[in-house]
């Protein structure tokens, strides 16, 4: 996964969104990455379960506590903090299915079955 590697800047609400197949314990890391960032760990059902700060070129792993991790965001550092996003606060998984249906990939495929809109 390239992630934001070489990334020398984000726009203040600029982000990337890892969007797994099941939940399980999350690992990342700063390789290659410039720009410091602040990594969210999402559940199954779009709750921010932890938030932590990571730094440029770190290859320390920033590790989940918990094993049932699904979604993960990555913003500029303290981009949750500024906004006021706290652990507790949801993801819209509904809206993260219909985007990426819209870029031609099939939700299912990324355990999103349950938010994949009824078809007419």
């Amino acid at each position: 996964m390239l992630g934001l590697m070489h990334r020398r800047d984000l726009k203040p609400d600029d982000g990337m969104v890892f969007v797994f197949p099941r939940p399980q314990r999350m690992s990342f890391y700063m390789r290659n990455t410039p720009t410091p960032l602040s990594i969210g760990y999402f559940d199954s059902e779009g709750v921010l379960k932890e938030v932590y700060p990571m730094y440029p070129f770190d290859e320390t792993t920033v590790n989940s506590r918990s094993d049932r991790i699904q979604f993960c965001v990555e913003m500029n550092q303290g981009w949750y903090e500024k906004n006021g996003v706290r652990t507790g606060d949801k993801l819209d998984v509904k809206a993260l299915a219909a985007a990426l249906k819209a870029r031609g990939q099939d939700p299912v495929e990324y355990g999103l079955r349950k938010w994949v809109a009824e078809e007419k």
